[in-house]
């Protein structure tokens, strides 16, 4: 769950078991409703294929509320279309979203409030995606024990397209194991198969569970609670966040025969496939897990996967392309909850060299704008005799004929734009934040 959703959190953690064969009552519950509605309106969000954004939901309600609740107890209301929007993965290609409308948003978090406290406390404890008080830092730091332990092999199954190949019928059959409220159960179904509306066009979906609704993690995790259940039968040590599931094994024999009979099962159990191009079994350091990878020692560190590392030197090197031609103060106060926030994830890591070179990859670039902002000679000159260089030098420099590139990375322009000039910019160091936790004064 999101930081910002305290509230709804609380309400979760606070709401005793309802009788499920009424749950609806609890769900338009005035209590339940005003949490819910603060946690939409904090999470804003995209607006739904009506228009409406959160900022107009509560106005919305005060004139619609009565009629709607109405269609909820009696079990007639029906779910609008999802707007499909597709968003960049990580690793390449592109991932479909289906945004609800903002009511349709409110109504998925009143139910899961109410879910949650049926469902979260019989979930496995190697599960941590989307739920309160269990985060990726606990899984990550979970996988690390497991490899000391002595477990120095992964069977890394990546499940194929699982949001968008989720089997209804398998879904629903497990939802109603503890969900007895038939309006319910006809609400979710309804959010499962309500259309996706793609320029102008609905289209039916017979299968998955759109990713952008409240809603979906936890029917995610009450799916792939069966999967769980069985690995902690078999005795296996593992982690799963979402459909992102490690487990660690003794031998790489062990771990091929877990990978096919973990293969069996998802197919014929839950009706899911396991991607065989994704999947490997290999040594925990040759493969990555929510970011991370870990070193080889007998008592792995952490470190920051390679591929993590790319996608963020991606990501920033879009955002310094923006800032060619910006005020350097600006730009960097605009850096800076990037960075934090890329730190803030990675903060786990304990290998400095990665954090050493990507800042100085950082401050680098921006000795590179600097560079050409001064476009000519002699403004290059000028600005490096400002900064201490001798004439002889700074005129040097500035006529090498070299590149930004070249020239960004020179002794000229190291010791002209040195590491605390940035420091008093306020650009964030992430060598300095990292041996700040480690050696808090």
């Amino acid at each position: 769950m999101a930081r910002d959703g305290a509230s709804s959190i609380t309400a979760m953690r606070e709401n005793p078991r309802p009788e499920t064969k009424r749950m609806m009552e609890a769900v338009v519950e005035r209590e339940n409703m005003r949490a819910a509605l603060k946690r939409v309106e904090a999470n804003k969000g995209a607006a739904g294929v009506d228009g409406m954004s959160a900022e107009g939901l509560r106005p919305w309600l005060h004139e619609h509320w009565p009629q709607v609740k109405e269609e909820l107890l009696e079990g007639r209301y029906k779910p609008r279309p999802v707007r499909k929007v597709e968003i960049p993965k990580p690793g390449g290609g592109m991932r479909q979203l289906g945004i609800p409308t903002v009511f349709d948003r409110l109504i998925q978090q009143a139910v899961l409030q109410v879910m949650h406290p049926v469902f979260d406390p019989e979930f496995s404890e190697s599960s941590y995606g989307f739920r309160p008080e269990h985060s990726a830092h606990q899984a990550v730091l979970a996988a690390q024990a497991h490899v000391a332990s002595g477990l120095r092999w992964v069977v890394d199954l990546d499940i194929e397209k699982f949001f968008d190949r989720v089997n209804h019928d398998m879904l629903m059959a497990r939802v109603a194991r503890k969900v007895e409220d038939k309006r319910i159960l006809r609400l979710i179904r309804g959010y499962l198969q309500a259309g996706v509306m793609d320029n102008g066009l609905v289209s039916e979906r017979t299968e998955g569970t759109p990713q952008g609704g409240p809603l979906s993690p936890l029917l995610s995790n009450i799916l792939l609670d069966d999967l769980d259940k069985e690995l902690e039968r078999r005795g296996h040590a593992f982690c799963r966040y979402a459909d992102d599931c490690n487990i660690y094994v003794g031998t790489q024999r062990a771990g091929e025969r877990v990978m096919e009979s973990v293969a069996r099962f998802l197919e014929k159990k839950l009706k899911l496939r396991v991607n065989r191009e994704k999947s490997a079994v290999d040594r925990p350091w040759k493969r990555k897990f929510l970011g991370y990878s870990m070193t080889a020692h007998k008592s792995p560190r952490l470190r920051v996967a390679p591929q993590s590392i790319k996608r963020f030197k991606d990501k920033l090197r879009e955002q310094f392309r923006r800032g060619r031609g910006r005020n350097l103060a600006k730009f960097i106060e605009e850096l800076k909850p990037i960075l934090r926030g890329w730190f803030n994830y990675y903060r786990l890591a304990r290998t400095k060299s990665v954090f050493d070179k990507l800042d100085g990859w950082i401050r680098r670039k921006l000795r590179c704008i600097l560079w050409r902002q001064w476009k000519r000679s002699y403004p290059r000159a000028k600005n490096l005799m400002k900064r201490g260089l001798p004439e002889s030098r700074a005129w040097k420099s500035a006529t090498n004929g070299r590149g930004p590139w070249w020239n960004s990375g020179a002794p000229h322009m190291n010791q002209a734009y040195p590491k605390k000039f940035f420091d008093e910019l306020g650009l964030v160091s992430l060598l300095d934040s990292l041996l700040r936790i480690q050696c808090p004064s």
